[in-house]
């Protein structure tokens, strides 16, 4: 009886923090310290807040003790078109998580996980993973408590079959996605950020010689480093990536846009400005940060 009577209780808890901490993001990880016996995970309860403070599922706490609340967001854009970037300050000023399927493959394989030495038995083998095995990986990494809130997907998926595959995988955990946000950049543009790229040997800082090339040409500002460029940064090599990138993800982009999901953001736009206007299509289903002053 105590705990039902504190379940009821977080969610006036709920909708009054909400209400004092709109630029703080997320208020799961709040509600879970002040009520533990209350699952965040769980799905048997879906507590919805919108941006009036009204929770229209607290009626069901009697009868139900547990919640969830998460925002499942994908972000789609070809090599260049600076994703990365965009999704780590996404994440810094939503309660999302940064999930990147490249960093989850290194983490996988450096800790030793089943999944992750399932994925290296077929790169040893010169085999693509299949998508069943990154999707598992996926979903474990998405249990953590870091993602409660919901996580920014980076990477994954690139084809309509993974999609669909995610989708389903979603579903059965009574999850979805929610927002797909598309970066669009013209591809002359593409090239020149891909081919003029130029990273320090020594300090790893990046440059561009066509956008924000170093003051002495090879010599890094920061520390007098040499700058060199990748083997598939190279304009020959660039060009065939992002040849891949768009037979493969062009039917996805279809696929999320019939749904009525798909954003398309100017991605070749000042970095701030389209951060801004990824923020504007995710405003329906998340609380966000104020931009932090410079």
């Amino acid at each position: 009886m105590w705990k039902v009577a504190r379940a009821l209780l977080a969610s006036t808890f709920c909708t009054s923090l909400y209400r004092s901490s709109l630029q703080y993001g997320s208020i799961r990880a709040d509600v879970w310290q002040w009520c533990p016996e209350i699952d965040l995970q769980s799905s048997l309860l879906r507590l919805r807040i919108n941006r009036m403070g009204c929770a229209d599922g607290c009626c069901n706490l009697l009868s139900e003790k547990r919640v969830v609340m998460t925002t499942n967001v994908i972000l789609l854009g070809p090599p260049g078109a600076g994703k990365g970037t965009q999704a780590k300050t996404l994440a810094e000023r939503t309660s999302l998580s940064h999930v990147a399927s490249g960093d989850l493959f290194r983490a996988a394989l450096r800790e030793g996980t089943e999944l992750g030495m399932l994925a290296k038995s077929y790169m040893d083998r010169g085999e693509l993973v299949p998508d069943e095995v990154v999707i598992n990986m996926i979903l474990e990494r998405i249990q953590a408590p870091d993602c409660l809130a919901g996580v920014i997907f980076d990477g994954f998926p690139r084809t309509r079959e993974q999609a669909v595959a995610l989708g389903e995988s979603l579903a059965a955990h009574d999850g979805k996605i929610d927002a797909v946000l598309y970066l669009s950049v013209p591809n002359e543009v593409l090239l020149r950020r891909i081919a003029g790229r130029q990273t320090c040997k020594t300090c790893g800082a990046t440059y561009n010689i066509y956008y924000f090339p170093s003051h002495r040409p090879g010599i890094c500002d920061a520390c007098g480093g040499k700058l060199y460029q990748r083997s598939d940064d190279s304009m020959e090599t660039a060009q065939h990536r992002l040849d891949v990138y768009f037979e493969q993800t062009m039917p996805l982009i279809e696929y999320y846009q019939r749904q009525g999901i798909l954003h398309e953001i100017d991605g070749q736009r000042e970095i701030t400005w389209v951060n801004e206007e990824m923020l504007k299509a995710l405003s329906q289903y998340l609380v966000t940060s104020p931009q932090p002053e410079e």
